[in-house]
């Protein structure tokens, strides 16, 4: 098992061949997967890596630069700890990485005791554009089936479990008007599997509102370990609201 740090210092920088990394920034589109809880955002980013020559002020390395604002845990009224900040917050900006152990899908299905801190990732991205280009451009087929795995199975599917070990990201509470997204982002290494999770603000975010983003459970899709669907009422307080997590 692996601990996701801010830096992700526990995976090494994939290199390919010899071709070298450049400034850039491109984005892949993927789908939301079932339970554990699934990305909000659609694409995947990438951000200037370890190869790249670029400085750490490049505005492609936006969450290398860790937490910007600062962030206050605090006692909410129904929910528990929840997150806030204490001077406002600007939409788009990085708000922080979701942290916790890394699990393959089969490990996580049997931690069932604490569903909202597992986080699904890197499932079911779109490459219809890559295969698009694979027909005009015949050598990215061979390339694209390396950055597949090569032998067209099945895929390993991963988790990050914040329930015990995480940072402030574990404590960010769900809402049905959120004003938080998760985004996948990768730049230290190219396995599409296990992005990054990182927070981004919605909207502009006054000082001392709670920090919220949807978790995106499907309703009577999360299951205990003899299959009987699991319920978990929603206590966000938002107009919108459901009535029940999952």
């Amino acid at each position: 098992m692996l601990l996701f740090l801010t830096t992700f210092e526990s995976l090494s920088p994939k290199k390919s061949g010899n071709k070298s990394q450049i400034c850039r920034s491109k984005s892949d589109s993927s789908s939301s997967s079932s339970p554990p809880r699934s990305l909000f955002s659609s694409s995947l980013i990438y951000e200037c890596g370890p190869l790249c020559k670029c400085p750490p002020a490049c505005y492609l390395r936006v969450t290398q630069r860790g937490i910007r604002f600062k962030l206050e845990i605090f006692k909410t009224e129904s929910r528990g700890w929840g997150v806030r900040s204490l001077s406002s917050i600007p939409s788009g900006s990085f708000i922080c990485e979701y942290v916790g152990e890394l699990l393959e899908d089969k490990e996580a299905e049997r931690r069932t005791g604490n569903d909202e801190y597992l986080f699904d990732i890197g499932n079911k991205y779109d490459n219809s554009l890559a295969e698009g280009m694979s027909k005009l451009m015949p050598g990215m087929e061979k390339e694209k089936e390396e950055e597949d795995g090569g032998d067209g199975g099945e895929t390993t599917g991963f988790t990050v479990d914040a329930a015990k070990k995480g940072n402030i990201g574990r404590f960010i509470n769900h809402s049905c008007s959120p004003n938080l997204y998760a985004q996948n982002v990768l730049y230290d290494h190219e396995d599409k599997r296990i992005p990054h999770v990182m927070l981004f603000a919605m909207d502009n975010i006054p000082p001392l509102q709670e920090l919220t983003y949807h978790y995106n459970y499907m309703i009577d899709q999360v299951r205990d370990v003899n299959g009987n669907i699991k319920k978990k009422i929603c206590y966000c307080g938002s107009s919108e609201c459901t009535g029940r997590l999952y």
